[in-house]
């Protein structure tokens, strides 16, 4: 109703300043300046009766081309509105499309426009580039769009739109990009798209799309990326696809695909990332597919390919990431990994690859090494002892870990034969003699089968004396025995519903391992998904553990704060102990910034919101907690990610669980690389040692990986005037173009810096770092590329 009134009155006040000019021109000789200064009164008087825009205009102002974000062309009449990340609210219909006929581009990507698509976007016929991506747009895609022939970039990705694809798009015979991505259509992709002759870039990710991968997409000859990731695709990967000799990015990722991968791959030796995880892939890996000589990125990861990798994986020489993790792979690990020398991460977990961990991996600049819930065996290559994060948990795997390697960022649960440190000294006894064998083969028969027999009888009489006690258990929120649990969920939860969602914590449910405990995905009978993380500790009989531990659930339990993971319950009990958290799907972002093709999804804004997140959780629980917690351990791996990669703070208050006397907080936790450094030498744990940990997870998501070799170098004065802002963020994005996302990277480093300072006092508090993002913002005296670390290191008072 409110967009006719506004149309109505547009076309009035045309048809009134038409004859108005009609009239002038017939007696007063009126000239044609004169009818463009009155048509171009309509495009200014539009622009500010947008209530939505109205504090970004100057009503006063009689030049409308001087405006913030527009452009007009000689004739002075507007041809592009562009205004991104201006904070923009209200509904596009507020704006009065039908005004600026001369449009041709429209940008309004990264505000907080609601509503539909109003259909009279498609009269603009001269548009050329349209972007309403990162809003809350709802509705479904006005097929009006269709009409818009001229367009070469339609950009709609990060709303809520929803219904399906419509045909009218495949209409668009001149665009170059369409982004659809993160929104909720669903349906089939158009068999039509086929005729997207000139398409370069088809983004359909994230969305709820059916259907199967048509033939026609085989004929988009200049495509040179595909990304239709995170639907409900089924079916094979059709072979025209690999017809598209251009194509450089192919996501095919979490959808449920079957099939075999083609060996047509091989003849797309253009691709540079490739994934396509999370599908029902069966069969072999081809041999064709290891020419790809110039593939940077490779994931098939949680499908169910079958037999041996490759010898043949020597051919991806430009090689830097590589997951084949939870698939059923078998055989050794083959030697020639070696040859992708560039190979920086790798996982291969959850297969069942055997035999020993080749020597030629010693050889490689690895950043990540993941070989964990596999069947290797032999002893821990020395060579692997390096300062990146490696896990060869769940194996084979015996010998001794020298004591020099206590500090490195490694896993090795779950290996039975691995011996900790100095304490195997402790374990080494003399081989036994020959007489002395044939009685410990006896005893070893003899001695399990009595304490079986004995262990039932037990069991039995336990379970007639508390059977009511176990019934009471599973009704409610109880206390029985030396079991305690509480549930803060939207429906109960009971003990045996997690057993049983486990399997008594089976190996395949786990996620992940740390040093408190491992974590493991359950889903319930009422269907939800939770996360399980089962703590490690052995002194569980003790009374006071069980009061202090009880007492501390019961505090976290009441935390609520959007940015912090939510604890529903816990369960203690002497041989278990588990926590229930929220799941969070997109897993850590650690994990995320070491996948090559998740990483560049998180763009600069989206990682100074992440930034920001981290900051406002560990603000409220230093600030706003009474008493406050201490985190203790931040880092990339407690920080996890939803389906719409906002950030959580996971693990908080893990340490005072298992501490009974957590109000001194002297218990030292951490990963190594997030530490405060005074913790060297005290063992007292304050906020302050939460704000280093920050400042390090901070530069962390900037640079997209740890930032151990900068943190070096900030102890050399003279080294960091040398070093360039620009030269150590993330190179898989391309450098920030936007003034404001540049002020916002500024701010964030220096703030991140401020947060490293090697004295605790001098150290900003969360809530100061808090303050700091809302209030400041740095004004950028000199081109974003001249910018130094120096200069950010001396520009804001670190006093707290």
């Amino acid at each position: 109703m409110m967009l006719n009134m506004v149309l109505s009155f547009c076309i009035a006040r045309v048809f009134v300043i038409g004859a108005t000019l009609l009239v002038c021109v017939s007696y007063f000789g009126a000239t044609t300046d004169d009818i463009c200064v009155a048509a171009f009164e309509l495009e200014r008087e539009a622009l500010v009766n947008s209530s939505w825009w109205s504090n970004l205009i100057d009503s006063n102002s009689s030049d409308h081309c001087k405006l913030d974000g527009v452009t007009c062309n000689t004739a002075r009449s507007i041809i592009e509105i562009n205004l991104p990340e201006k904070k923009l609210k209200g509904e596009l219909s507020q704006f009065n499309f039908s005004c600026f006929p001369g449009l041709e581009s429209l940008s309004l990507r990264f505000n907080y426009l609601f509503g539909s698509i109003p259909s009279q976007v498609g009269a603009l016929s001269k548009l050329r580039y349209l972007d309403f991506s990162f809003n809350n747009l709802t509705g479904s895609i006005p097929p009006e769009l269709g009409s818009l022939r001229n367009l070469e970039v339609l950009n709609l990705k990060g709303n809520n739109l929803n219904g399906a694809i419509p045909s009218s798009l495949c209409q668009l015979t001149k665009l170059i990009t369409m982004a659809l991505s993160r929104n909720g259509l669903h349906g089939p992709i158009p068999s039509a798209i086929g005729d997207l002759n000139n398409l370069l870039i088809l983004s359909l990710d994230s969305n709820k799309l059916s259907g199967m991968l048509h033939q026609e997409l085989g004929k988009l000859k200049n495509l040179v990326a595909l990304n239709v990731g995170g639907n409900k695709l089924m079916g094979p990967i059709p072979s025209t696809l690999f017809r598209l000799t251009n194509l450089t990015y192919l996501y095919l990722h979490s959808n449920h695909l079957n099939g075999s991968i083609p060996p047509e791959i091989g003849n797309m030796t253009g691709l540079l990332k490739v994934d396509m995880s999370m599908n029902n892939i069966e069969g072999t890996i081809p041999l064709e597919l290891t020419r790809l000589s110039q593939l940077l990125y490779l994931s098939i990861s949680s499908n169910m390919l079958s037999g041996q990798i490759p010898i043949t994986i020597a051919g991806l020489i430009s090689l830097k990431g590589l997951d084949l993790s939870n698939n059923k792979l078998s055989g050794p690990i083959p030697p020639e990994i070696g040859k992708c020398s560039e190979l920086r991460n790798i996982t291969l977990r959850n297969n069942n690859l055997s035999g020993s961990i080749p020597p030629e991996i010693g050889l490689m600049k690895l950043e990540y090494l993941d070989l964990s819930h596999n069947k290797l065996n032999g002893t821990i290559p020395p060579f692997l002892y390096h300062r990146f994060p490696l896990d060869l948990s769940y194996n084979d795997l015996e010998g001794e870990i020298p004591d020099y390697f206590r500090d490195s960022p490694f896993k090795v649960y779950g290996n039975q034969g691995i011996c900790y440190f100095s304490a195997c000294s402790t374990l080494h006894t003399p081989t036994p003699s020959k007489s002395k064998s044939l009685v410990l083969r006896v005893l070893n028969i003899i001695l399990p089968i009595t304490a079986c027999v004995i262990f039932l009888t037990l069991a039995f009489i336990v379970f007639l004396l508390n059977k009511n006690e176990i019934a009471k258990l599973m009704t409610g929120p109880t206390k029985s025995g030396d079991v305690f649990s509480i549930w803060n969920y939207d429906g109960r939860i009971a003990f045996e519903d997690i057993i049983k969602a486990t399997e008594d914590f089976d190996i395949k449910y786990c996620i992940g391992t740390g040093g408190y405990g491992s974590v493991y995905k359950a889903q319930l009978p009422n269907g939800k998904v939770v996360a399980l993380k089962k703590l490690h500790r052995a002194e569980t009989e003790e009374t006071t553990f069980f009061n202090s531990f009880q007492n501390e659930a019961h505090v976290l339990s009441k935390i609520a704060h959007r940015n912090i993971v939510k604890l529903y319950g816990f369960c203690l009990h002497k041989k278990c102990m588990f926590l229930i958290y929220k799941y969070m799907k997109r897993g850590s972002l650690f994990c995320f910034l070491r996948n090559d093709y998740e990483a560049v999804v998180l763009d600069w804004t989206m990682r100074v919101n992440i930034i920001k997140c981290v900051a406002n959780a560990l603000s409220y629980l230093h600030h706003d907690c009474m008493p406050s917690i201490v985190h203790r351990d931040i880092s990339s791996n407690n920080i996890l990610l939803n389906s719409k990669l906002e950030a959580f703070v996971a693990d908080f208050g893990t340490a005072r669980l298992l501490d009974s006397d957590s109000s001194n907080r002297t218990i030292v936790a951490g990963t190594y690389g997030y530490i405060a450094p005074e913790l060297a030498y005290t063992m007292v744990v304050t906020e302050k040692c939460d704000v280093y940990s920050f400042g390090v997870v901070a530069l962390e998501v900037l640079m997209g990986r740890h930032p151990g070799e900068l943190l070096s170098s900030l102890s050399s004065p003279s080294s960091d005037q040398k070093i360039m802002l620009i030269d150590v963020l993330d190179p898989r994005l391309s450098p920030p173009v936007d003034r404001m996302v540049m002020q916002d990277i500024v701010l964030v480093t220096t703030v991140a810096l401020a947060c490293l300072h090697s004295k605790p006092k001098f150290r900003p508090t969360m809530q100061r770092v808090c303050q700091e993002f809302l209030t400041s913002k740095i004004a950028l005296v000199n081109p974003f590329e001249e910018i130094s670390i120096w200069q950010l290191r001396n520009q804001i008072n670190t006093t707290s």
